[in-house]
């Protein structure tokens, strides 16, 4: 594990609260929704397109997510940003989350190109997000946290994106 990717897991503990599951406890919905509409409106611009979103999802501990269209994408594959309610996390894939795993997977067969993921990167960073990469979040959760029985495998995606 990378000091970067230990940094990653420390953080996911910390936030990592048994008796919040869904939501921390001093969750702000406006102040998330205001943070994520900043996000639309950025990657909208940044891609010159509409950029279809889903948010403040019920029953999970995601906030939303937004789309860029495959269409305006260099290699023709859309790009899902997916956004917790848990500490500005945030997840970028490419086509869905887990249709491969990780960014790295995707730039290397191709489907996802490094301007584009750079792109999104500096959009969210610059809105404050830490981008927690998809193979870390596949990792098995280890966390004090009782996740829902129909979660066979627990995992850090569970635990911050999954639904409860």
């Amino acid at each position: 594990m990378t000091k970067h990717e230990a940094e990653l897991v420390a953080m996911l503990r910390e936030l990592d609260d048994p008796e919040w599951l869904e939501r921390p406890r001093d969750y702000d919905r406006g102040k998330v929704g205001a943070l994520f509409n900043g996000l639309v409106a950025r990657l909208k611009d940044d891609f010159a397109t509409q950029c279809v979103s889903e948010r403040d999802t019920q029953d999970s501990s995601e906030y939303g997510r937004v789309t860029v269209p495959a269409d305006a994408t260099a290699c023709g594959t859309r790009i899902v940003v997916c956004v917790s309610k848990f500490g500005s996390l945030a997840l970028v894939c490419a086509e869905n989350p887990g249709a491969f795993l990780g960014t790295g997977e995707a730039q290397a067969e191709g489907e996802l190109d490094a301007a584009d993921l750079d792109n999104v990167c500096r959009t969210l960073a610059d809105l404050g997000y830490v981008i927690v990469p998809e193979e870390l979040l596949e990792r098995d959760y280890a966390g004090p946290s009782q996740l829902p029985w129909h979660v066979q495998r627990p995992t850090w995606w569970h635990r911050f994106f999954g639904i409860f």
